[in-house]
């Protein structure tokens, strides 16, 4: 039986791909931390032995009629960002796919009332939200599957809920697969103007597009750190006002995953809240209870581990 054994809240933002100096000019000389709280979570989480597949929740992919999870034995090759090409251009990828579970996923579909599909085509777009972190954190450990699975735009807060469930029991009905998921994506994220977005490029939650949403993501934050997912589902319509990346569904998908209302993980945070032109941005890790998900929120003692 397969199980999820950690979970993350992350940001992809495009700077932290740029060259060093191009970051320290953007940011008044300073390195931006998200960059760093990446690395830190590769030393701490992704350089461990314990987990076969990474499972991206990718906000910036977008379907419509159906859910899709890549189920491709391998992807390799280039990627160029039809965003910011200047940025992210001609970045390499290579790593493992997980068929087996892609298609596990797949079947439980019915189960859950929704619609899933594994799509194995090698020429599938790729999208930075799940490259950027594949970057820093599964490059250079060619033994860990990823696989990517997209937000669906025509559905709703229940029909990402309803995907996370069927997730969570298409990971169990593995043979023994150890997996990590990531909630690809923002808090708050509306862009500052093109005309103005230059003086709101530093990494500063000053920058942030309204002390709304700052406040928002702030509180959130605080509850994640918490355990209280309870709190953060129940609270959504609110958030939503503050314009969340792609309505907060890739959390919802994760939290579908690790059992809704019910998950009292508490969150680690790597690095500081930050802002990318008026976006709030975050590293937040939940280590998987002694207890389970749904248990008393106290993270599994951690244990020496050898290095991939």
């Amino acid at each position: 039986m397969g199980e999820i054994v950690g979970a993350g809240l992350l940001a992809h933002v495009p700077t932290i791909v740029l060259p060093e100096a191009d970051r320290l000019e953007l940011n008044e000389g300073k390195e931006i931390t998200l960059v760093t709280g990446l690395q830190e979570l590769r030393r701490e989480v992704f350089e461990r032995d314990d987990y076969d597949t990474v499972v991206v929740l990718d906000s910036h992919w977008a379907t419509t009629v159906e859910f899709v999870v890549t189920a491709q034995q391998r992807r390799a090759g280039l990627f160029t960002s039809e965003e910011l090409p200047r940025g992210m251009c001609r970045m390499p990828y290579d790593f493992p796919g997980d068929p087996e579970l892609a298609r596990n996923i797949e079947k439980f579909a019915d189960r859950h009332g929704t619609w899933i599909t594994a799509i194995d085509d090698d020429y599938l777009p790729i999208y930075y939200a799940t490259i950027n972190l594949w970057k820093y954190l599964g490059e250079g450990l060619p033994d860990k599957r990823w696989v990517t699975i997209g937000v669906c735009q025509t559905g709703d807060m229940e029909d990402h809920l309803r995907l996370g469930r069927a997730l969570a029991d298409g990971i169990a009905a593995t043979a023994g697969r150890r997996v990590l998921l990531i909630a690809s994506g923002a808090l708050s994220h509306t862009f500052w103007p093109l005309r103005e977005l230059r003086d709101h490029e530093a990494s500063d939650p000053v920058h942030i597009r309204t002390p709304e949403a700052r406040e928002a993501d702030r509180e959130r934050i605080a509850w994640f750190k918490e355990g209280r997912h309870d709190k953060v589902l129940d609270t959504m319509d609110a958030f939503w006002k503050v314009k969340p990346e792609a309505k907060f569904f890739h959390y919802l998908m994760m939290a579908g995953a690790l059992g809704e209302q019910a998950c009292t993980a508490r969150a680690r945070q790597y690095g500081a809240y930050e802002n990318s032109v008026g976006t709030g941005q975050v590293h937040l890790w939940f280590d998987r209870p002694t207890d389970g998900w749904t248990g008393t929120g106290l993270p599994t003692p951690r244990t020496p581990h050898s290095r991939v």
